[in-house]
């Protein structure tokens, strides 16, 4: 599907952009304290920004990877509208719930790792699914959750991934955005799903 393709290939594009500017992005990265300031906009423009080329490769195959079962299930009305906000949603909860975690905090968040969570939740409710959102409650979905946020907790606690040698990980923020698109494929799901028989690839 053209959307994730998109978002995918946009990542190492903006890096491109982010590592060319004066302070490598990071007057656009979200702070905590921002939120006591009222200033708002990092919620979205964090999204933006990657940490390394590594952290970049993993949010664009995560975004392709898990982007693509719930833009193909989004295929009704104005459903590509409904899939960026999806996206861009769950981004922002993802900033916000790292930001209420750390309240004051003036350490940079950067990163799609929110949104891409976001799309991982709603993909897991397609999984088994046959063309319909799971049950929130069903067994296979309740024992993925726990298996994402487990690997989710462990990292973030460990402090380890593929090229982010020093650097916080954000799992609070996967959590928020995960959570998000668990939820939200659910009305999205019901207004703008398309009906099983016309979506591509059943058999």
């Amino acid at each position: 599907p053209f959307l994730p393709v998109l978002i995918a290939a946009s990542m190492p594009v903006l890096y491109w952009f982010q590592e060319r500017l004066p302070d490598q992005g990071l007057s656009m990265a979200f702070r905590s304290a921002d939120l006591e300031r009222g200033q708002w906009g990092g919620l979205f423009t964090s999204m933006l920004l990657h940490g390394g080329w590594t952290h970049v490769t993993m949010n664009a195959v995560a975004a392709l990877a898990f982007g693509a079962p719930v833009a193909r299930f989004l295929g009704k009305g104005l459903a590509p509208l409904a899939f960026v906000l999806l996206y861009i949603g769950s981004g922002a909860i993802a900033a916000l719930g790292y930001g209420l975690c750390h309240p004051g905090s003036e350490a940079p968040l950067v990163g799609a790792s929110g949104a891409v969570f976001g799309l991982i939740g709603a993909a897991t409710r397609l999984m088994g699914g046959h063309g319909r959102v799971s049950p929130l409650l069903h067994p296979a979905v309740l024992k993925a959750s726990a298996a994402w946020m487990g690997v989710n907790l462990v990292v973030g606690l460990i402090g380890w991934a593929p090229g982010a040698e020093g650097v916080r990980i954000a799992w609070e923020a996967h959590m928020f955005g995960y959570v998000f698109g668990l939820l939200a494929i659910g009305p999205l799901g019901r207004w703008f799903g398309a009906p099983p028989d016309l979506r591509p690839g059943d058999v």
